[in-house]
């Protein structure tokens, strides 16, 4: 399971409950959101649901999540789905002055 560096994804319990299921912790480096695939999915889930919104209570909002994560479950391989987290990938990494190989955009001359 691959986690940020979230204080409680280190918790004993979260490590003993994963020992116990055979599940591996794999922990981004600290500071590189880029790396986590989840990532990818957040820019889209506020664009579609939160952005421009005005929802008038937390049980509105969260139906329109759920009704989000619904749709995008069942359009997952959709074209429009994957060019939004392809964009979401490129923002997240610009912001962070990194190049798809993993390495530092070099500085400008």
């Amino acid at each position: 399971m691959i986690l940020d560096n979230l204080s409680a994804h280190k918790n004993w319990r979260i490590r003993t409950w994963a020992k116990k299921h055979k599940v591996r912790l794999l922990f981004t480096p600290t500071y590189a959101s880029w790396a986590n695939p989840i990532e990818a999915h957040f820019g889209p889930l506020r664009q579609f649901t939160l952005a421009n919104s005005d929802h008038p209570n937390h049980t509105v909002q969260t139906r329109a999540l759920h009704a989000y994560l619904r749709w995008r479950n069942a359009n997952a391989r959709h074209p429009d789905v994957l060019a939004a987290q392809r964009r979401e990938r490129a923002r997240i990494r610009s912001e962070k002055g990194i190049r798809w190989g993993g390495r530092p955009l070099a500085p400008a001359a």
